[in-house]
């Protein structure tokens, strides 16, 4: 294991005397730092755009995305996963994150799990990993074993895969057929890849997993229309959504809220084609959940 070539592990040359700066000084430091990761994820476009496609085809044809990591990255796959729950009302299983070690690696660091192969494998074989799914394995250093195992298991059974890592020419893009690199430089505390290296990480895990709902039909305009209702809150974010969506009233909204029995996107066909809840549901259906698909 030779970590000296990799770029997260170098010492940044900006930061030298970090122990010796104001509060003032760091915190400007990485402000100043944290600037250069969208410049350097918008080098990784192309890619990205790949991995959205891939994704979003997966989900087509009933497919899911499933992300696996150890640590940082792992935690903030599983983060991304459980956000697409509430903001595309999706179930559970269409996205999920898999960490080293099971979800009590989400607080407690679970020590070796991450340098097991084996491990990654088990783990997609135990949601019962298929070829209509996408695996996207996410790496920091780029060369975690637990990815890496996932990887090959993927692979071996016609999985389409793609990586995240935070280090050019890193190993685990060897082993996947769309890999994502993006070198934001040294942290401002070497090796501290939650840092530079996680923000980058998760900038493009909302690309991805938003990219694909939007290409999956749950947005309309820019509204989240497949939003989930779960508390008091989001009750009143779907009535606004619904006002935005159709320029209707207030108590319109409301109404036609209830009559969809909380369904956001079935409410706004029902106003926008002027359809019964039935009606509108079988729009939908035809235009497979896409609502400009229903008024064409």
């Amino acid at each position: 294991m030779n970590l000296a070539k990799l770029t997260t592990e170098t010492r940044n040359t900006q930061t030298m005397n970090l122990d010796e700066l104001s509060t003032s000084e760091v915190m400007t430091l990485m402000n100043q730092e944290d600037q250069k990761v969208a410049v350097a994820v918008e080098e990784a476009l192309p890619m990205i755009i790949k991995v959205v496609e891939a994704i979003t085809e997966s989900f087509s044809q009933g497919g899911r995305l499933i992300y696996m990591g150890a640590g940082t990255s792992g935690r903030l796959g599983v983060l991304d996963a459980a956000e697409c729950v509430p903001t595309f009302s999706v179930d559970p299983s269409m996205v999920q994150g898999l960490i080293a070690g099971g979800m009590k690696a989400m607080t407690i660091a679970v020590e070796g799990a991450e340098d097991s192969k084996t491990l990654g494998a088990e783990d997609l074989k135990a949601i019962q990993l298929n070829d209509t799914d996408v695996v996207v394995g996410i790496a920091a250093s780029g060369r975690t074993p637990y990815v890496i195992g996932g990887l090959e298991y993927a692979a071996s059974i016609g999985t389409k895969t793609a990586t995240i890592s935070c280090n050019k020419n890193a190993e685990i893009s060897r082993f996947s057929q769309m890999p994502i690199e993006v070198d934001a430089g040294p942290e401002i505390l070497t090796g501290s890849t939650r840092l530079k290296a996680g923000t980058a990480q998760k900038l493009i895990l909302n690309m991805l997993s938003t990219g694909a709902m939007i290409g999956s039909g749950k947005v309309y305009q820019n509204l989240m229309v497949d939003v989930k209702p779960s508390n008091k809150k989001l009750e009143e974010r779907s009535k606004r959504i619904i006002m935005q969506a159709t320029e209707c009233t207030y108590e319109k909204a409301g109404e036609a809220f209830e009559l969809a029995d909380q369904q956001v996107k079935l409410a706004i066909v029902m106003i926008l084609t002027d359809s019964d809840k039935t009606t509108a549901a079988q729009k939908l259906t035809t235009a497979k959940g896409f609502i400009r698909e229903t008024l064409a």
